[in-house]
């Protein structure tokens, strides 16, 4: 297994350069959120090496298997003939075997995640109504990635929330960052990643330090918002906050198109 970095922004999002765009998926519009259960056909191949279980991935969730050895783990070619015993042998890791059967412990019952991101998602819809309103699947990375964000769909890489107290963590994690790493940030982390894949920052490259970080508290302000929770804190955070307090006409979707700083560092003296 690779070493895992900690990253403020561990998300994947797979759709630049790719075949499929981020669009409205009509199938999940006023339907309940249920997450898909991908990790444990995943768990099962690579435990018990169940061939059954593989050829299921590969016909339920062809995406996401592509997704999770492409640009993912980095092992291949999913038409590879000899990409299943390489997924096989990769998670023959003895940290990823513990951490694969701990991932189906802690998340045997998640009806607590589909009721929270039901209820953030419909709760942006009425911030955003033209919004889409993405499917969700689970799966077990290996400690690297956060939320995959791809085509009208969020992945959610269980490994990265087995609680800040998790043991496997502390040889990877230092406290502050696990801190983040808990059942309770699933939600949030989906709305700021999601809606960081919605409203991307134009001209990045060129953009002051500042303005990048303006760009970012406002993600996670908005994320905040959504969730009923200050789960993002950070002075850019607090910025946005105190913007939005004296430009209370402005829409939570007008500040999310907004692309121009200027105003926000001037009015806030923020540096």
């Amino acid at each position: 297994m690779r070493k895992a970095f900690f990253i403020i922004f561990s998300v994947i999002i797979i759709c630049s350069g790719c075949d499929y765009k981020l669009r409205p998926n009509e199938d999940s519009v006023n339907k309940k959120i249920e997450i898909k259960r991908y990790d444990r056909l995943q768990c099962q191949y690579l435990t018990t090496g169940d061939f059954a279980a593989l050829q299921q991935m590969n016909t339920e969730f062809p995406i996401e298997t592509r997704t999770l050895i492409e640009d993912i783990l980095h092992i291949g070619e999913v038409d590879d003939p000899n990409i299943s015993k390489t997924f096989l042998k990769y998670y023959q890791d003895s940290t990823l075997q513990v951490l694969m059967t701990d991932v189906e412990v802690e998340y045997a019952n998640i009806d607590d995640i589909n009721k929270s991101l039901d209820e953030a998602f419909n709760k942006l819809k009425t911030y955003i109504p033209n919004i889409p309103i993405p499917e969700f699947y689970a799966q077990v990375g290996d400690l690297e990635h956060s939320i995959i964000i791809g085509d009208g769909i969020i992945g959610i890489s269980l490994d990265k929330y087995m609680g800040s107290n998790y043991p496997i963590y502390r040889k990877y994690y230092n406290h502050c960052q696990r801190e983040s790493m808990n059942r309770e940030n699933i939600t949030p982390d989906c709305v700021c990643f999601y809606l960081l894949s919605l409203y991307p920052m134009k001209n990045i490259e060129n953009r002051s330090q500042v303005e990048r970080d303006l760009h970012f508290g406002k993600i996670m302000w908005v994320s905040n918002l959504i969730v009923g929770k200050s789960i993002f804190q950070t002075k850019y955070v607090d910025c946005i906050d105190s913007y939005m307090r004296k430009n209370s006409n402005l829409t939570v979707q007008q500040l999310l198109i907004e692309n121009d700083y200027e105003e926000i560092i001037k009015n806030t003296g923020i540096k």
